[in-house]
């Protein structure tokens, strides 16, 4: 175990799981470094059903250079549709060519346009709008760049296989990305929401800057962090911080900071108090990797979730199907996680998610002391109530490299990070993990 890199300890990540130097290099040069397409198995009604039983068109979608939130405002705005009405499974990256699955409420095939960067093509009906339980997980292949030393993967991989009893496994953080690859402030927003001070939280998605932003950006935030004249700053915030112009929008006519935040999307508000969990939980598994206590084999107070299986992926974690375990249950238990039928959990903390008992139990508890929290605390209005879940701390990806372009490819359950897997081979600044 070494000490992660400043920038992912910002965000509770404080450890690889190898000791190994990384091969360097990185990744996203180009988004065809990036690939990555979504498994889902849905179970979807043809085209031509009744868009009364079945409202909702299901398009599968392949983008160059989108991230989700910019695409869906545009399909919106091309088919005339309020961006509530469109659903997705998984929000993905800018700098990548990604393929999902997207729900279209109200519209038929001929109603779909043509987009730049976009292949759109239209699979199906479903009854409702798609959410984040459909999806299965994601398939990666990545190219990793002027890597100096591609031969220590095998050292990296004979650690990692250390980590899992014998099996590759990786610590499931949450990666970078979740609160910005570039700026990572959406737990800080988070954060101050679940305080209740809203004037906070628009002040760190406004004001918050990061050394790697533009000049002109940069001079937004450092006025935006010094001024309240909301109208001046609305005529000089730059034309691509789309959502910072909405927050100023509302302060500048007379709202409140928790209406002005308000008039985001929906789905990019949930995201900053999903962000600030996931950082507790990067917190709750550093400590444990800190204190050498196994994420591979559970402990007195641990939590499992059984596997189910997917057709794309094997045995995934299934958190709504958990078991405590005491010293009663921790044999059969522990058989159930050595075969992977069962995976060691750790909370996403909320107000119908406990700390929990043992050791586990008590640095959950110590991570939220850290912030005078309680998990009562995660209960706030809608869209910003968090009752949390559980996640497993590791991951068992089935990397295949391949030497010339150096290339990997795996799979991951839902909610995992490919850069979480790319992190522990090639050890750089994040940043260039994209």
């Amino acid at each position: 175990m070494r000490s992660a890199h400043p920038r992912e300890r910002a965000v509770g990540i404080n450890w690889y799981a190898s000791q190994t130097d990384g091969i360097g290099g990185r990744i996203r040069e180009h988004p065809a470094d990036f690939v990555v397409e979504e498994l889902d198995e849905l179970a979807l009604e043809p085209i031509d059903a009744d868009p009364g039983d079945y409202p909702h068109l299901i398009v599968r979608v392949r983008l160059t250079g989108w991230d989700t939130f910019d695409f869906v405002r545009r399909l919106a705005k091309q088919t005339g549709v309020h961006s509530e009405a469109i659903g997705w499974a998984g929000t993905k990256d800018k700098r990548a060519i990604t393929t999902q699955s997207i729900s279209v409420q109200g519209i038929t095939p001929d109603d779909l346009p043509a987009i730049e960067r976009a292949s759109i093509e239209p699979i199906g009906r479903f009854g409702r709008q798609l959410w984040f339980g459909d999806l299965v997980g994601n398939a990666f292949e990545i190219r990793v760049r002027d890597a100096q030393a591609a031969e220590r993967r095998e050292s990296i991989t004979e650690e990692l296989e250390a980590v899992g009893g014998g099996q590759l496994a990786v610590p499931n953080f949450f990666g970078q990305q979740r609160f910005g690859s570039i700026r990572p402030i959406t737990h800080r927003v988070g954060e101050a929401i679940v305080r209740g001070d809203w004037e906070a939280a628009t002040s760190a998605y406004l004001a918050d800057g990061a050394p790697e932003e533009p000049a002109e950006t940069s001079a937004f935030r450092e006025a935006a962090a010094e001024s309240d004249d909301w109208a001046t700053l609305l005529e000089h915030v730059p034309g691509h911080l789309q959502h910072e112009r909405t927050i100023l929008g509302g302060l500048a006519e007379g709202a409140s900071h928790q209406a002005a935040l308000d008039r985001l999307p929906r789905r990019l508000r949930q995201l900053f108090v999903h962000a600030f969990q996931s950082y507790l939980f990067n917190r709750i598994v550093s400590i444990r990797l800190e204190r050498d206590i196994p994420l591979a084999e559970p402990v007195e107070g641990d939590v499992v979730c059984f596997a189910r299986e997917t057709d794309a992926l094997g045995l995934v974690p299934d958190p709504d199907r958990i078991q405590r375990v005491d010293d009663r249950r921790m044999r059969p238990v522990s058989r159930h996680v050595a075969s992977g039928r069962a995976f060691v959990t750790g909370p996403l903390l909320g107000h119908e998610v406990t700390p929990g008992a043992g050791i586990p139990g008590e640095i959950a508890r110590e991570v939220l002391g850290e912030y005078d929290l309680t998990a009562a605390d995660f209960e706030l209005p809608d869209p910003y109530d968090a009752g949390g879940t559980r996640r497993a701390v590791l991951i068992h990806p089935s990397v295949r490299w391949e030497p010339d372009p150096l290339t990997v490819a795996f799979g991951l359950p839902s909610g995992s990070y490919a850069t979480v897997v790319l992190r522990e081979y090639l050890k750089v600044d994040p940043i260039h993990l994209g």
